[in-house]
């Protein structure tokens, strides 16, 4: 009985049926379902479908936008219902254009897609000077820090941000990742980041690893 409403409420969300994934866990919840078991269950495993589905060029970016929606509808019926441990299953990433840059669509996808994934995603906005990512960092405790930069001209201040938060003995509390167009895997390596993505897609997956750790 329990893994048949499990199984409507993943099939609602990949359909992007958010009100219908409301109401299922809303009556999940009212059937005395465990709603850790709802998120395990139910709402994520429909949002890794549609990121495998989204990787595999499958589907399109709205298809993912329909899908986070739904999977954000029943995140709402949910949340209160869970306790503070249970929380720390998404983990928190804090995220922000470096200093500098304006650029922010790449930015703005990761964020989408990360929120859909069911991490709690601090979104910093752009020209993030390297004592407000700090700052962030002591007033919300995420696990990950994600750095995004477009120009080359800004990717100094990745390096720059980093080393603001060792100097506010804070780089040993979060695991740093960094993204944007002129960024690569061996800068990332140079300036000491924990992890490196080419795309948004590939994003969620350095963060879950990252997480899971």
């Amino acid at each position: 009985m329990i893994t048949s409403e499990l199984e409507l409420i993943t099939e609602a969300l990949l359909k992007g049926q958010a009100n219908r994934v409301k109401t299922l866990s809303i009556l999940a919840i009212e059937n005395g379902i465990n709603p850790m078991l709802i998120l395990e269950k139910g709402l994520i495993p429909g949002m890794d479908i549609i990121g495998q589905q989204f990787r595999d060029n499958h589907i399109f970016i709205s298809d993912v936008l329909i899908a986070s929606r739904a999977m954000h509808a029943g995140l709402h019926v949910i949340k209160p219902h869970l306790s503070g441990s249970d929380h720390s299953l998404y983990g928190k990433v804090l995220i922000g254009t470096v200093a500098g840059d304006l650029h922010d669509i790449g930015k703005n996808l990761v964020v989408m897609l990360l929120r859909g994934a069911g991490f709690e995603v601090i979104d910093l906005g752009i020209d993030v000077q390297p004592e407000d990512f700090a700052e962030a960092v002591q007033m919300h405790h995420p696990d990950i820090v994600a750095f995004s930069a477009m120009l080359t001209t800004t990717l100094y201040m990745m390096s720059e941000t980093i080393r603001t938060l060792e100097q506010q003995d804070l780089r040993n509390q979060v695991k740093v990742i960094i993204g944007g167009a002129p960024a690569t895997c061996d800068f990332a390596h140079v300036i000491k980041a924990d992890g490196y993505a080419d795309d948004a897609r590939s994003a969620v997956d350095v963060v879950k690893n990252l997480v899971n750790r």
